[in-house]
């Protein structure tokens, strides 16, 4: 065998470089729309309990209002009695309505469940910059080690392009994540 390697193209490693490169950015992408997959995941069943529970409030109020006409309506029942139950009644469904203090009434409970929706589309917007960004990392690598078996610089630069529109995507998800709506 004959030995000694051949020069080696000094053009081949500054693409491996930027392969590499790439790749780091990939893994920080990938890292990124995991993490606010997770997020909008969360905030989506955080969102759904409170919603849940919110018209199981709904419903709880609404029964008693019924039961408290139905009672008023009753032949025969002690007038005190019945003006005594309609008020307890009374003052539950206004705690029911509105409780700042437990923070468990409706329009507190209606309040928490939209904060829930508007964090799941904040990470849901993001996550989608993320995936585009890591997408464009991708084929950026798939190009630039194309450059390697061919040689055409053109495929090198394609895939630093790449990279920069990864990295844009990266950045638009992280600090402006509704400036370009994708969804």
């Amino acid at each position: 065998m004959s030995g000694g390697h051949g020069a080696v193209d000094s053009s081949n490693k500054k693409v491996a470089l930027l392969i590499s490169i790439l790749a780091l950015f990939l893994a920080l992408g990938e890292t990124l729309a995991k993490s606010a997959q997770t997020d909008a995941l969360g905030a989506n069943v955080e969102s759904s309990n409170l919603w849940a529970y919110f018209q199981a409030r709904t419903i709880r109020a609404t029964v008693l209002k019924t039961a408290s006409e139905e009672i008023a309506l009753e032949p025969g029942a002690p007038p005190e009695a019945v003006k005594k139950q309609v008020e307890e009644w009374a003052k539950t469904m206004a705690r029911w309505e509105s409780d700042p203090a437990s923070g468990d009434g409706r329009k507190e409970l209606a309040a928490k469940a939209k904060a829930a929706e508007a964090k799941r589309d904040l990470s849901l917007a993001r996550y989608h910059h993320y995936e585009l960004g890591s997408a464009a990392f991708q084929i950026g690598i798939v190009l630039a080690s194309a450059q390697v078996i061919t040689g055409i610089a053109a495929l090198a630069f394609a895939g630093g392009a790449l990279g920069i529109v990864g990295i844009a995507m990266l950045a638009i998800g992280l600090f402006a994540p509704h400036a370009i709506h994708l969804v």
